[in-house]
């Protein structure tokens, strides 16, 4: 059994531990001049940046611990302050000040993309039949975790730490704050509480958090305690990063795509965070699943002066295929024809390689699961029924401004397509897992990964179970902390059931070939390796993150009450792809609770920064939906047991959202271009002067 756990920080408690909280610059860019506090008893200290022992930065990212000089955004963290009372030091840190030098902060840019595929797209515009463009724009989305980040360091007399911390990526917490400190990895364990819903907001963060009480906890030699407020967290914590993509599209006679051109912009805020990879994953999502004969790209990570971005699940994926699902929408519209159709009449379903370079082992079956979410929605009856309603109110004049003299509810219907691959495109590192069978026949696995939830491990044991005829009950998984584990890498974009999975799956069948030839205990070693390619922008990448593709299709209906003018969402409908599927119930549920969060950013997570902070009103009104919210999700599956299981909880993210503003563009005869779409947007649409194209 996996060792019994706390589910949240705040839940442990340890004698003795101070309490740490976090100064903050006040400006959004310049220079720290100083960090003073007030006068206070000897058991309170303040750290600085000069206090570092070892590097000021993060393992691998360029994530300052505190800010020694340049200040990049309002919030970053300067100091640390600890003590034993929590309320004094409370007002104690409100009694700090900080002085800066404040600088009007510039927009520079991270990386650049600048990609030409085929051959010269301006010459094929100017000949194209007919040209359709849109400016698509996706907004922050907020993780909303169930507890606010935090850490508690445990300081030992033999120089060694102990935290505790909700996190993703446990050995990323190990090295940043060993580097912090300067001292052996081997001196630190971290013990990682149950994370939740893995949104990938806890992939790095927590690390930052779990540094700073380290630090309190190294200079002090006591344990700190270390836990952001509500308003902190959802203040200074990243989010999914806005993005802006314009997308034109070359058409021939017969609305066949002849030539692509994407303009794309993402803010990632103040520091370069897995840029490349949330760039690039945005760059291949705008392009779809269809056959672009011809392609340009221009796509750019600009630094601004908010808080880190950080990745939200699909690592940029979903943006992108928002901005190419709803043009596809919209050249279907222009053209009159069923986007359903279209979608399969320009399927790249038949292509090997994707356009970064990675080939593809069975391409997306994009009419297949077209079909399938059509089928089950009853979509093609519906769609051209609304059409019929919508085609009537513009012979009458009954639309846009005058859809408010219409008794009835107004009623539309959207379809659109993902793929996504598992794991990371940029990444040098193995992963693995170890696996012993001891002589009173017990296995054991050992991993770094954390589930949300024992059970989540049910799937190991069954395959474990089945390679070597032994009961579920006999088989043991430690995640303990990092000792006595092998780092198995972040938990994220679906590798514990694409990668991990493989990995326990091979070291039993390893335990299973040595068992009658070797004497018990046998322990096997399962590791994965990256096999590295040069990709656009001549950078090594892992093809196999790509090669085998699962994908979805979605279709969402909605109804909109003319007075009020609140899309009520009727219905939400997945086909997916995944392969073998090992637990139908569990991938059920990891679906539908991303379709949840989907629906949220689509619908209703309104979320802007003003002069590079978060307004107050903005965190208590914050709209993530609520249980009486959630409309009915109908769920199928293109069975094939004779591929590998192939992740998912990516998916809704990069085909819900479209649909669901294809089917509020359908239902008020407006082309919506961005997310979230909330009933003032369509408000505002209704009320505009010009009538719908």
């Amino acid at each position: 059994m996996v060792k019994e756990r706390p589910r949240f920080v705040s839940d442990i408690m340890i004698r003795g531990a101070l309490h740490g909280v976090t100064i903050r610059s006040t400006v959004s860019g310049g220079r720290l001049l100083s960090v003073t506090c007030p006068h206070m008893p000897p058991s309170y200290t303040l750290i600085r940046a000069e206090d570092i022992p070892g590097k000021n930065e993060l393992a691998d990212l360029p994530v300052p611990i505190l800010a020694a000089d340049e200040l990049s955004y309002f919030g970053q963290p300067v100091a640390i302050l600890t003590g034993p009372d929590e309320s004094r030091l409370e007002d104690f840190a409100a009694q700090c000040r900080v002085d800066a030098e404040e600088e009007s902060p510039g927009e520079d840019i991270f990386a650049r993309r600048d990609i030409r595929i085929g051959e010269d797209t301006d010459a094929i515009f100017a000949e194209a039949a007919s040209v359709v463009s849109g400016t698509y724009k996706t907004g922050i989305q907020e993780h909303w975790y169930s507890e606010p980040t935090g850490a508690i360091a445990e300081y030992s007399a033999d120089d060694t730490l102990l935290i505790h911390t909700a996190t993703q990526w446990p050995f990323h917490v190990r090295n940043s704050v060993a580097g912090v400190l300067n001292i052996d990895a081997e001196a630190v364990s971290v013990e990682p509480v149950y994370g939740g819903l893995p949104l990938d907001g806890k992939l790095w963060y927590p690390s930052l958090t779990a540094c700073h009480a380290a630090l309190g906890s190294w200079l002090t030699k006591k344990p700190v305690r270390l836990i952001l407020t509500r308003e902190d967290d959802f203040r200074y914590s990243p989010k999914r990063n806005a993005t802006e993509v314009r997308i034109s599209s070359a058409l021939d006679g017969e609305g066949h795509l002849l030539a692509t051109k994407v303009h794309a912009r993402l803010d990632m805020g103040a520091m370069s965070v897995f840029t490349d990879e949330i760039l690039d994953r945005l760059c291949l999502g705008a392009l779809g699943c269809y056959k672009h004969r011809n392609i340009h790209i221009k796509a750019s990570a600009v630094k601004t002066n908010l808080p880190p971005a950080g990745p939200f699940a699909g690592f940029g994926l979903s943006p992108g295929f928002f901005a190419m699902e709803r043009q596809v929408s919209r050249i279907a519209d222009t053209l009159g024809q069923d986007p359903a159709e279209w979608r399969k009449n320009n399927s790249g379903a038949r292509q090997k390689t994707l356009p970064i370079g990675a080939p593809v082992k069975e391409p997306v079956p994009l009419d297949a699961l077209t079909d399938t979410a059509a089928s089950m929605s009853d979509y093609h009856r519906k769609w051209a029924s609304y059409e019929l309603l919508r085609s009537r109110r513009r012979e009458e004049g009954d639309h846009q401004g005058n859809l408010k003299s219409s008794p009835e509810a107004f009623r539309g219907i959207g379809i659109a397509c993902a793929y996504q691959g598992s794991g990371f495109l940029y990444s040098t590192e193995t992963y693995s897992v170890d696996a012993t069978l001891d002589k009173d026949g017990i296995l054991e696995i050992r991993t770094s990964i954390v589930p949300a939830k024992d059970t989540d491990f049910n799937i190991w044991r069954n395959i474990a179970a089945e390679s070597l005829s032994v009961e579920a009950s006999a088989i043991r998984i430690v995640c303990a902390s990092t000792c006595g584990v092998p780092d198995s890498g972040p938990d994220t974009l679906s590798r514990n059931i694409s990668i991990l999975t493989k990995l326990v799956e091979k070291a039993c069948l390893d335990i299973r070939d040595q068992r009658f030839r070797d004497p018990l205990p046998i322990t096997v070693h399962s590791s994965y390796h990256p096999a590295l390619m040069q990709n656009w922008e001549a950078k090594p990448f892992d093809p196999r993150s790509l090669a085998l593709l699962s994908s979805a299709s979605a279709v969402v209906e909605v109804e909109i009450d003319p007075i009020e003018y609140i899309p009520k969402i009727r219905g939400v409908w997945l086909g997916i792809d995944a392969g073998k599927i090992l637990s139908e119930a569990r991938a059920r549920r990891s679906l539908k609770l991303s379709a949840i969060q989907a629906l949220g950013w689509a619908s209703r997570e309104q979320l802007a920064y003003a002069d590079g902070r978060i307004p107050l009103g903005h965190i208590y009104d914050y709209d993530i939906p609520s249980p009486q919210d959630i409309p009915p999700i109908t769920i199928d599956f293109i069975w094939n047991d004779t591929v590998k299981a192939k992740g998912i909880e990516e998916l809704p993210f990069s085909c819900i959202p479209a649909a669901y503003v294809q089917a509020v563009s359908q239902a008020m005869d407006y082309p919506f271009e961005k997310i979230p779409l909330t009933p003032r947007d369509v408000w505002e649409a209704v009320r505009k002067p010009e009538a719908a194209p």
